[in-house]
Formats: C-alpha cells, sequence, structure tokens
C-alpha cells in the first residue's frame, strides 16, 4: 500500500459506514497489505449465534475497497466500485473478533483484484474471499 496513508486516514474513510455500524477498525497497514478487525458480537451474529456469512463478506469488501482506495493517485477523477465478490466460508466463530487481511493479486489502471483471508484470534482462516473493482472515471 502506499507510505503515505495511514490508520487514522484509513479508519476516517470508514466513519459512518456499514464497516464503522459493525465495529470494523483498520489495525496495521504495511508494504503490499492492510489488515483490519471486527468483532464477533450481536451485530455480526445470524440467527444461531455464528458469526454471519454476510458478515464477513462485509469485511472482506471493505478491505478491498479502502485498498482500492489508497491506490487511486487522484480522487478528484477516479474513484474504486467493486465489481465482484466471492467468498468461502470456512469456520463458524461465535464471539471475539475476527481479522481480515488485504493483499493485492492485480493493480491495473481500470481494475484492482484483491485476495482478502479472515481468521479467527488463534488463527484459524474463517472465511477467504476475492473481491474486483473498477476504477471509473468521476463523473461530475
Amino acid at each position: 500500500m502506499k507510505a503515505t496513508a495511514t490508520l487514522e486516514q484509513l479508519n476516517a474513510i470508514n466513519a459512518n459506514t456499514i464497516g464503522d455500524h459493525l465495529g470494523i477498525e483498520f489495525t496495521e497497514i504495511g508494504e503490499g497489505y492492510i489488515v483490519a478487525r471486527m468483532p464477533v458480537d450481536r451485530r455480526t451474529h445470524q440467527p444461531m449465534g455464528l458469526l454471519h456469512g454476510g458478515a464477513s463478506v462485509v469485511l472482506a469488501e471493505t478491505l478491498g475497497s479502502v485498498a482500492s482506495f489508497v491506490m487511486i493517485d487522484d480522487h478528484t477523477t477516479h474513484h474504486a466500485v467493486g465489481l465482484e465478490i466471492n467468498a468461502n466460508h470456512l469456520r463458524g466463530v461465535r464471539s471475539g473478533w475476527v481479522y481480515g487481511r488485504v493483499t493485492p493479486i492485480h493493480v491495473g489502471k481500470s481494475t484492482h483484484v484483491w485476495d482478502i483471508r479472515i481468521t479467527d484470534e488463534q488463527g484459524k482462516p474463517v472465511c477467504v474471499s476475492r473481491l474486483t473493482c473498477a476504477v471509473i472515471a468521476v463523473r461530475t
């Protein structure tokens, strides 16, 4: 990721969004990756008390979308929007936190493809996801 991005900026981008509503917090940014965490609680449970698969997808798309935002040089001329996402749910989680880490697969001029790995507090895989974002011109 770009060295100029800070955790404060990433969390500010997330303010007043679905990610903020679900308690997603960006915790780490490094060379080629971003990490965020999400609580597993009443906001993210499905009826049987497990982490809702849709909440995992929100975490994955939040991470990938913010990663694309960071990669765009001029936000006055271009934005990134989600084009396609898939997710494989591997393990149930009842409480605590899950952690997502996004890394690039492809960062081009018109598309970005991201790999997102979500783990539980013990580092066990919970969900693997891939997000494709389209880089589009801002319409005025």
